[in-house]
């Protein structure tokens, strides 16, 4: 008895959590088994909540009911067939698997061994008292409703869902209802004589509770437009009838249990036969939503237009939208806007709606930026269209003087803006905006940036390059290049304070002579006085560490005594000014604080150019070489191309005497044409095309691997140059060996241009190490001393081997001469239609450089 003690309190003690177990286990099969039935009991009694069954026509009832019955038999079989109640070993066997050793199977066991022996007797029955304290901790397994496995596609949560949205929103009292035939008690009144029962519901939107028709008992009742009106009879069919005026009623069918009309109109309702009733119906109607302007269309700074809109409706607005079209009889139809306007679609916005709240009347805040649409700063007509539920629209119209746009005060951005409107009002324009595009970069101004420069001219040659008329995608191209360019020319960062003063004075004088909005005009303000802090602590800055402290004036004048509060002073009354409509008079109080302002310049320390050369100038040095060196190859194969091509034409001794009069001399002078300084040559003349080409592109090779610079994003950008360069010469030589002297030349051309791309980028990446201004500051330094660089037509070179040059010929009678010469020479060459097609082609794309 006492070995078997433990195993009987053990086992008393899990009576409980065995009973447990087992009862989850129970769970868990009932819900393995059964769960395709309540799925389909839950999906039915959804449908019928909602009103599914009234919706079946009679020969449709009873078929409707044996499929439903026929899947639940079905289902609950399986379920039946596929149950197995769980036995009392099953449970403790699960129950013994919960915990660690299997105690309850070590109670149940006896010893194979040892039993005899009392020592092994001993052990085994403490072994016995460890597993029985063990299993006295036992605790029932939750059970496992996992049904992830056996229903992957997850039906079971469809019959839950659809359960749970009928007891929220479902009515139980319809489950009776199936077709015409009434399932439920109230199929007993049938038997008691005919009745039937009615109800008006309104449409959804309206937000209205629906009308019980038994429950009204006044002569009249008031219902909103497109009610629907429902009568349902319990009886024999055609016992009780509807009888309205209000709408169009169904085709009769003497075997139909409900009749519905939709209200369109007021008039009789009345129920004919027992219990019947007679109403006079006023229709509530749908009022149409109302939309209109709330102040001006406005420009909000920088370049945005904003309007308010008030909308209304009874029932609430739904959308709506905003359309903007151009105005065409209100534009004024000069230069590029002479011809007609190609079609564009209009702008179409959608109007903002409240998030919260209701919409039966709101205001709202329309924002958009159209800076970049064509439309922009011309006459248009606003559209304001909103719909409400029923479909019924509102719209308005108003026409508005300016579309709001971003306005541009640089004259040079301005006339950018205002050639990229032309190309979009109409393709026509292509030809003119290239001709004013090419007249703006043939002597640009000092301060044209080099990338707005190089991207005018990309402009003019995809302007240029069209056969007939430009394309669309090509249209769109430049437009955006021109937007780009105007951008940087308004908005460019610059590095000198003096110079922000000065673009910032030049865009407020140009925004009032324009007549800018008030907004504008407060923003300008604001950017002239932030520029006139940073010149005015530039100036400060530059007096105190300068050594000039002990010496007297210096000519400065007045403006070195005004303070910052004399300045400020004069800024307000100059926008007071303009705020009163006196234009005039705040023009010439700013012409006289720009007068001020000039006379307090900065005197900036200018090096003296002497003591040895760094890095950088022995870098660009030899580069300049290295690219001189180029254009005389790429002459001499010019040359060589013609003589091939052409060795005894009419007029080639004229030619070369021609050539050499306006080629040779500007080499006399230490000149050669499109590439600054000619000088001597030590190899024109010496070995073939191929090889002086090789030779150059050693050099270039050995210059690449010298580089300074590296490691800067410019300076990285100025050896993946160089290094194009040296592949294009590569290739420039392979060419020349095998006699394709016009592959070369491009390819020799193509190398020339990347040379100069690259020495602008080392430019820009020495003056970051420098801190000094990019593109500044080494052109002292990297030009040779005792040979200063000059175009064909006399002028300064470009910086930095850029091509072209920063000064003009107003002051050179004898560069405008040559320009002209040079310019007959090409233009007559490339007018002799006997030349090769080749040497042609090269002329025409010469041409297209000036």
């Amino acid at each position: 008895m006492t070995e078997r003690d433990p195993k009987t309190s053990a086992i008393q003690r899990l009576i409980w959590p065995l009973r447990l177990t087992r009862l989850g286990m129970v769970a868990e099969r009932i819900v393995r088994s059964f769960w395709p039935v309540w799925t389909l009991v839950f999906v039915v009694l959804a449908a019928l909540a909602f009103g599914a069954g009234s919706l079946l026509q009679p020969g449709w009832v009873w078929p409707v009911i044996g499929l439903v019955s026929l899947g639940f038999v079905g289902l609950l079989g399986r379920g039946i067939q596929t149950y197995r109640h769980p036995s009392r070993d099953e449970a403790l066997l699960r129950l013994d698997r919960t915990m660690p050793g299997r105690p309850i199977t070590t109670l149940m066991d006896t010893p194979a061994v040892g039993g005899s022996d009392p020592a092994g007797r001993s052990v085994w029955a403490a072994h016995l008292r460890r597993m029985a304290d063990r299993a006295s901790a036992a605790r029932a397994p939750a059970p496992d409703l996992n049904l992830s496995r056996r229903d992957p596609y997850a039906l079971r949560y469809i019959g839950a869902t659809a359960i749970a949205m009928a007891l929220l929103f479902g009515a139980f009292s319809r489950v009776g209802e199936v077709g015409e035939v009434p399932l439920g008690p109230g199929s007993a009144t049938a038997s008691s004589g005919p009745t039937w029962e009615g109800w008006v519901e309104p449409p959804l939107y309206t937000g209205l509770p629906s009308l019980y028709l038994n429950d009204i008992t006044a002569e009249s009742f008031e219902a909103p437009l497109g009610s629907e009106v429902t009568l349902r009879t319990y009886g024999a069919p055609g016992d009780i009838t509807l009888r309205t005026d209000i709408g169009p009623l169904p085709e009769p069918d003497p075997e139909a249990y409900a009749q519905t009309v939709i209200m369109e109109r007021g008039g009789t309702l009345a129920v004919d036969g027992a219990n019947g009733r007679e109403w006079q119906v006023v229709v509530r109607p749908d009022q149409p939503p109302t939309v209109a302007l709330e102040g001006e269309v406005e420009g909000e700074p920088p370049g945005a237009m904003q309007f308010s809109f008030t909308a209304s409706d009874d029932y609430g607005v739904t959308s709506g939208t905003a359309t903007i079209r151009l105005n065409l009889p209100a534009v004024d139809r000069r230069f590029g806007l002479i011809p007609d306007p190609e079609p564009r679609e209009p702008v179409v916005i959608d109007l903002p709606m409240p998030f919260r709240g209701n919409r039966d009347e709101f205001t709202e805040v329309v924002l958009e930026d159209l800076s970049q649409h064509p439309f922009a700063n011309l006459p248009i007509t606003l559209t304001l269209t909103v719909t409400d539920d029923a479909g019924q629209i509102a719209t308005v119209s108003y026409d508005v003087d300016r579309l709001p746009g971003q306005r541009f005060f640089d004259p040079l951005a301005n006339a950018l803006i205002e050639m990229r409107r032309d190309i979009l009002w109409n393709r026509d324009n292509a030809d003119r905006s290239a001709r004013l595009l090419r007249a703006m970069t043939h002597l640009p101004e000092p301060g044209l940036p080099e990338p707005v420069y190089l991207a005018l001219r990309s402009a003019i040659q995809r302007l240029e390059s069209a056969v007939d008329m430009v394309s669309l995608a090509t249209q769109e191209d430049v437009a955006e290049i021109l937007w780009e360019a105007a951008l940087e020319l308004e908005f460019g960062d610059l590095d000198s304070a003096l110079e922000r003063l000065r673009r910032a004075q030049e865009r407020l004088a140009e925004a009032m002579r324009q007549g800018a909005s008030p907004e504008e005009i407060a923003e300008l303000m604001q950017e002239m006085r932030e520029a006139m802090d940073e010149y005015m602590q530039e100036l400060a800055d530059n007096t105190e560490f300068g050594d000039d402290t002990d010496q007297p004036d210096q000519g400065e004048g007045e403006g070195m005594e005004m303070s910052m509060a004399d300045l400020d002073a004069m800024l307000e009354r100059i926008q007071e000014l303009m705020e009163e409509g006196r234009m005039a008079e705040a023009m010439e109080m700013l012409q006289q604080l720009q007068q001020m302002l000039e006379n307090m310049e900065i005197t900036q320390g200018e090096g003296s150019g002497d003591g040895p050369q760094t890095p950088g100038q022995e870098a660009m040095e030899g580069l300049q070489d290295t690219l001189r060196g180029q254009q005389d190859l790429s002459d001499d194969s010019f040359q060589e191309l013609q003589d091939q091509f052409n060795p005894n034409r009419p007029g080639q001794q004229s030619g070369q005497e021609g050539q050499a009069q306006q080629g040779n001399q500007p080499g006399q002078d230490g000149q050669n044409p499109g590439q600054g300084q000619g000088g001597e040559n030590d190899e024109r003349g010496g070995g073939s095309l191929a090889q002086r080409q090789e030779e150059l592109r050693r050099q270039l090779e050995e210059q690449a691997r010298r580089l300074p610079g590296t490691g800067t994003e410019a300076g990285d950008e100025a050896l993946d140059q160089l290094e194009g360069a040296g592949r294009a010469m590569d290739e420039a030589a392979e060419a020349l060996e095998r006699g394709d002297i016009a592959e070369a030349l491009d390819l020799q051309s193509e190398a020339m241009e990347a040379i100069r791309e690259g020495m602008t980028q080392l430019g820009e990446a020495l003056a970051q190490e420098q801190g000094a201004e990019p593109g500044q500051g080494q052109a002292e330094g990297n030009m040779p001393e005792g040979q200063p660089l000059q175009d064909p037509l006399g002028r300064q070179a470009g910086n930095n081997g850029a091509f072209g040059s920063d000064d003009g010929l107003e002051g050179s009678e004898e560069a405008r001469r040559r320009a002209r010469e040079l310019l007959d020479l090409l233009r007559d060459r490339a007018a002799e239609q006997g030349r090769p097609e080749v040497e042609l082609d090269y002329l025409r794309r010469l041409l297209d450089q000036f």
